[in-house]
């Protein structure tokens, strides 16, 4: 598939991938000691879903425009709270722009951490610096996402999440997907690291959790979120692996995924999986 995210922005994936993100994030923050952020594939940083890309899908319209009038339960409005700040969803411009998972990390991260942005393509580039705007704690570059991952794991810090939301764009990318992310895991293993998929070609989705396990990783979570019966038409779900996630993130999930998932539904197979791929 090729995802250009112009097009996608704030739709059901964004939405679940976000969610998720902020649940991470706010919980590294709880402790004193400084954290690295490092997002591979950083896209264009904000979005206008009024814009005629995002118009032509309407995706938004089915994500995040559904959660801007949602009434969720308090339990599960308290753990979404953080993304629907983040995101911007409760502020005037809700219904005119979608911020990516670098402004979003921006906005939750504190003033003493640290957060490196990456974005091959040069347009998206440009745009995402003028995006995250002059912040000292930021540095964006204009650059693969599978060679930053690694040049900059480890980080100087010890403490961190590495985000890995490639667009998909190649034929190779799920088995590339796990090569990156076992040698990353290798080089720093007390690291937490979230890793975006499609489910389209589901053989290929079990592959690549089969490879996972078989490289060896330890405490790999993997959660995901069907709209409808997952298909090679249009997206239907998709998923995050997660290597080293918080202990409270399983717990966390299973009160918001369901949730999402009935808000967000579009037909029959709407589902959600929280799984454990690897232990201790």
């Amino acid at each position: 598939m090729n995802y250009r995210h112009v097009y996608h922005a704030g739709n059901f994936a964004d939405v679940f991938k976000h969610a998720l993100l902020a649940r991470v994030l706010v919980y590294l923050a709880r402790k004193d000691a400084l954290l690295r952020y490092l997002d591979t594939h950083a896209g264009a940083g904000m979005y206008r879903v009024t814009a005629d890309e995002a118009r032509r899908t309407g995706e938004w319209r089915g994500g995040a425009g559904l959660l801007i009038d949602a009434a969720p339960p308090d339990a599960v409005r308290d753990l979404l709270s953080p993304y629907i700040k983040a995101a911007g969803l409760a502020s005037a411009d809700a219904r005119a722009l979608y911020p990516g998972s670098p402004v979003q990390a921006q906005r939750l991260l504190r003033a003493q951490d640290r957060l490196v942005l990456c974005e091959l393509h040069e347009a998206d580039a440009k745009s995402l610096g003028k995006a995250i705007g002059r912040d000292r704690r930021v540095k964006a570059l204009n650059m693969d996402g599978y060679m930053a991952l690694n040049a900059f794991v480890p980080p100087p810090e010890r403490r961190g999440l590495v985000l890995v939301d490639p667009p998909f764009e190649e034929p190779d990318e799920f088995p590339r997907l796990s090569t990156a992310l076992a040698g990353a895991w290798a080089k720093w293993r007390t690291g937490t690291f979230m890793a975006w998929y499609p489910r389209k070609d589901l053989p290929a989705v079990g592959a690549f959790k089969a490879s996972l396990v078989r490289d060896g990783l330890r405490r790999v979570l993997c959660l995901e979120l069907d709209v409808e019966a997952p298909s090679e038409g249009p997206l239907a779900g998709s998923g995050l692996v997660v290597i080293n996630p918080p202990h409270v993130l399983e717990e966390e999930a299973r009160a918001i995924l369901p949730f999402l998932t009935a808000l967000m539904a579009r037909g029959r197979g709407a589902a959600w999986r929280v799984d454990w791929l690897a232990g201790e």
